[in-house]
């Protein structure tokens, strides 16, 4: 396999995870020192930038402690050198509210020895927030 192929395999293993959640299994293709950037205000509980290992163990524990996942679909994912881009589509519901985040995404994945060294969310930020203040 190529670079690319090793690194699109790791991160679907990782988000077959993510919908088992599967929190060890999730920090298996996660690098030590990676940053999670995930874009939106505080209203959304899983909003910021976190540094390492152990904040990225929070991040997800946080999402998945505060949505249900009716789908997780990515698409379509292209790799090129130590990135890796995934575009797909959510459909959730808030925990706290029951109000529903149904959004296209795009992920920014960068890979370092096969691992996710930084991940950036891109998706509608607003359908997360009115879901989470209903």
């Amino acid at each position: 396999m190529t670079i690319q192929q090793d690194n699109i395999a790791a991160t679907q293993k990782l988000f077959a995870a993510f919908g088992a959640a599967d929190i060890p299994g999730i920090l298996e293709y996660v690098n030590d020192d990676i940053t999670i950037e995930f874009y939106g205000p505080p209203t959304i509980p899983y909003a910021g930038h976190y540094q390492g290992r152990g904040e990225a163990r929070g991040f997800f524990e946080t999402v998945l402690s505060s949505v249900e996942i009716n789908q997780f679909e990515p698409q379509e994912m292209l790799a090129d050198a130590d990135k890796v881009i995934v575009t797909g589509h959510l459909n959730l519901k808030a925990i706290s509210t029951g109000g529903i985040i149904d959004s296209d995404f795009v992920h920014v994945i960068t890979m370092s020895g096969n691992k996710w060294s930084r991940f950036r969310d891109f998706m509608d930020t607003s359908v997360a927030v009115a879901a989470f203040t209903l």
